[in-house]
């Protein structure tokens, strides 16, 4: 299973939010890219950014910051938030970030993304599809749509993609365990490299969707609580598959 820790970036700086709550903000550091520095010395394989600026503006706003912590890690880097536009997609891929998340326009324009798989590759776009009781919200969690995320989830499918961020926004930053048995029911309805988000809490959480065939999860709140440490994570849950040991 591979294990994303999350770097949330608002006006520069990491931060987390309840629940996707703009009012409910936690600032953990104005050098966002130390953080990365540090995830990855403790093993990290891949990093997970997300612009909350530019999930609510649509478009990229800490485009600063993202360079700072491409240029100061080697390993890749996905990101998301406000990416709307081919154009956007382009910038991001060409400041060296390796996968680009599309949320919004995912659940307003699915042939968008068929398009963009298209002209870049399964590899770099990856789906964002965030839910509240099983249905698709969009735009920084504003609105709710009228898709479900399983019939999203299958129409990218459909459309070539491969790799899905799946949140639930009822447990995000709230530290109350992910949605195992959703994450599960699209891993195992879609076959596709669903990552879980939002809720992760503890290594018994990570524990259930490993054992649930869950193929990735973002860790956020839980590393800057010290309730998860990354490297006990990385060794019991993305090293084994290679080591051939179960948790």
């Amino acid at each position: 299973m591979q294990l994303y820790p999350a770097i949330d970036l608002k006006n520069g700086q990491c931060v987390r939010l309840k629940q996707g709550a703009f009012k409910e903000i936690t600032v953990y550091s104005d050098k966002p890219e130390e953080i990365a520095a540090k995830w990855q010395s403790k093993g990290a394989s891949y990093l997970h950014l997300v612009d909350l600026d530019g999930a609510l503006a649509g478009h990229s706003v800490n485009e600063k910051a993202i360079k700072r912590i491409v240029s100061t890690v080697s390993i890749p880097i996905e990101i998301g938030g406000g990416i709307r536009s081919e154009e956007a997609i382009e910038a991001m891929l060409s400041l060296g970030v390796s996968r680009v998340i599309i949320g919004t326009k995912a659940a307003e324009n699915p042939e968008f993304i068929r398009d963009m798989v298209n002209k870049f590759g399964q590899e770099h776009i990856v789906a964002g599809i965030d839910a509240k009781n099983g249905m698709v919200a969009v735009e920084g969690w504003e609105k709710l749509s009228d898709l479900s995320a399983s019939e999203l989830v299958n129409r990218m499918k459909e459309y070539g993609i491969r790799h899905v961020v799946y949140t639930d926004i009822a447990r995000d930053g709230m530290l109350s365990g992910p949605n195992v048995e959703y994450t599960k029911k699209l891993t195992d309805d879609t076959g596709l490299d669903i990552i879980a988000s939002g809720g992760m809490s503890s290594m018994e959480d990570l524990r259930e969707l490993y054992h649930a065939g869950v193929h990735g999860a973002i860790i956020g709140k839980a590393l800057y609580e010290n309730r998860i440490d990354l490297k006990e994570a990385i060794d019991a849950f993305e090293k084994q598959d290679h080591q051939g040991r179960i948790s």
